[in-house]
């Protein structure tokens, strides 16, 4: 149980310092009025990758530390840190508790199924973002910025949290369904009970 439960810290480790890299590398940023921005990029991917392979917790701690870390080292995200690490949490929960607490993906073994519940769990986690980044964004934003910002930027949020959720949402369900069979084999496979899942 020790070993388990010190595999999936290293787990989410691992998830971290890729949400990190991903979210600050490999993004597309588009500054917006008013000194801010917003961008397209592939760190809720990761977040809901790592819900699906580890659960939602651990999963989602992964996603929004890595996410929370890169923005503390962007002088334009460095205020929106705190509100990432709650939606990023908030992504990888609602995911975990469709994939592993609605559909038992980790026991599944009908192929099918497990596709059907992991694009389920990665669309409900990615659409609560959709809907919550942009409007606790905007209510940030009045604190901060002042209203004329928060309305000028909502519009371009909304866009860019749509295209995340989309490609994000493609891209996760594509590695999981490739990875999992290999986590399998390699006995690295997590039960929604917290046991690895010994080849067959």
């Amino acid at each position: 149980m020790k070993n388990e439960k010190l595999l999936k810290i290293v787990f989410t480790g691992i998830f971290a310092a890729l949400s990190y890299v991903v979210f600050t590398f490999l993004q597309i940023k588009i500054p917006l009025p008013g000194g801010d921005a917003t961008s397209i990029h592939l760190g809720n991917a990761v977040c809901v990758l790592g819900a699906l392979l580890l659960g939602g917790v651990y999963g989602g701690l992964g996603g929004a530390i890595g996410m929370t870390i890169g923005d503390l080292f962007d002088p334009v995200y460095v205020v929106y840190a705190p509100k990432t690490f709650i939606l990023k949490f908030c992504i990888g929960l609602i995911t975990g508790l469709v994939a592993h607490k609605l559909g038992h993906i980790s026991t599944e073994t009908d192929n099918a199924k497990v596709l059907r519940w992991t694009v389920a769990a990665a669309v409900s986690g990615l659409l609560f973002n959709v809907v919550f980044d942009p409007l606790v964004g905007y209510f940030y934003k009045l604190v901060i910025l002042g209203k004329p910002a928060a309305e000028l930027t909502l519009a371009w949020n909304v866009a860019s949290t749509s295209i995340n959720a989309v490609t994000s949402t493609i891209v996760s369900v594509l590695v999981y369904m490739a990875v999992r069979p290999a986590l399998k084999r390699s006995d690295l496979f997590f039960t929604i009970t917290g046991k690895l899942q010994k080849s067959v």
